[in-house]
């Protein structure tokens, strides 16, 4: 049935292009997927050309924008559909852009939402384990996101970029996969002979991300909210806030795992958590129709399994807002607060068809009051 519907996609996509008068080839097109960083590495590589004096678009999970113009583009996190990716592409050339920047998703890839896009530049982040609930094995999913990747007149990967080409630059965002991200977008302004004082403006220049290791409280204890909805990305968002804080100090984490997606991720997430978190709370993320008791009791199997304790070191709060409270409650001086898998998303989906606005940082500045005087 996909495969139907992906024709219908393409033959869309096509319609779209001619229509919209084939913009990208009136531009230099850098395209970016991976399993994760793909929207940080978008965000780099637009600062180093905009440094450049480039007049360069944006098109990301997160906004689109170009020139003085900027659309919020962050519900839930996939490309736009065909129609919506030519009408931007051709809104940026008749605003003088001459470069733009995507950020590309599996399943856009998949679907045939970029067809009759040309590519000058693609770059790949990483492959891990993610979407298999839509593409059904590691290899499928592997294979779409090369398949992209081959469609470059350059492509580069982000673990086959020298360490040299960051020399002299300060990577402002926190977590050391954050490196890894600079390091491809370096790779891309060079591919593309932006001078390295560009390079260096440019990554020096993005000191925050929203929903990206986005400190959203820093007093007493640290509450960082980051995107994190993978169990590499899980796991590396953890590893990283552990080096940040003293042995004395706590490291609490807060999450949970989408419903009607991969759920295979789900125990070893909780395993992920218990490993590297003092104290793990587990809630709901966008349970959609799955019932959100279910989908913690299936991170929570992993959790017991790598020897966690319910409620000792483990708890599950089904509600979002409750948890978020919890976490606070527990957090002692010098603690950090890690609230994952939400990032920069404006609503959660509850019940499979209403989005209700949600903001992981806004629940955050409501309740800290509560627990910091």
């Amino acid at each position: 049935m996909q495969k139907i519907k992906n024709i219908f996609h393409l033959l869309r996509a096509w319609i779209a292009t001619i229509y919209f008068g084939h913009p990208s080839r009136k531009l230099t097109v850098i395209g970016i997927t991976g399993t994760d960083g793909k929207t940080t590495t978008s965000i780099y590589t637009h600062a180093i050309l905009s440094k450049a004096g480039i007049n360069v678009g944006l098109l990301s999970t997160i906004s689109a924008q170009f020139g003085d113009k900027q659309m919020d583009t962050g519900f839930h996190v996939t490309s736009p559909g065909a129609w919506d990716v030519q009408k931007i592409l051709r809104s940026m050339v008749n605003e003088g852009m001459t470069h733009v920047v995507l950020e590309v998703t599996s399943h856009a890839i998949d679907q045939n939402r970029f067809a009759g896009v040309h590519f000058n530049v693609t770059g790949l982040t990483n492959i891990t384990h993610e979407h298999l609930d839509y593409h059904k094995s590691f290899e499928a999913y592997q294979k779409t996101k090369l398949s992209f990747l081959a469609t470059g007149d350059i492509s580069l990967s982000a673990e086959n970029i020298s360490d040299g080409v960051l020399q002299g630059i300060d990577v402002n965002l926190l977590g050391s996969y954050n490196t890894q991200n600079a390091k491809l977008a370096a790779a891309i302004a060079l591919a593309l002979q932006v001078p390295q004082e560009f390079v260096k403006k440019g990554i020096e220049s993005v000191t925050a991300i929203s929903g990206r290791m986005e400190v959203v409280y820093n007093d007493k204890f640290k509450v960082i909210v980051d995107f994190a909805h993978t169990s590499k990305g899980l796991y590396t968002a953890l590893t990283s806030v552990r080096t940040m804080v003293s042995t004395e100090s706590k490291v609490i984490v807060v999450f949970g795992c989408a419903g009607e997606r991969d759920y295979h991720k789900r125990p070893t997430m909780g395993e992920i958590a218990v490993k590297n978190a003092d104290l793990t709370v587990i809630t709901a993320e966008d349970p959609r129709t799955e019932d959100v008791n279910v989908i913690c009791q299936q991170i929570a199997l992993g959790a017991g399994n790598a020897g966690g304790v319910r409620d000792e070191t483990y708890f599950i709060k089904p509600n979002r807002k409750e948890a978020i409270a919890f976490a606070l409650s527990q957090a002692t001086e010098g603690s950090i607060v890690l609230i994952t898998g939400k990032g920069h998303e404006k609503s959660m989906n509850l019940d499979g068809k209403t989005e209700i606005p949600w903001s992981d940082q806004a629940v955050v500045r409501e309740l800290i009051n509560q627990y910091t005087t």
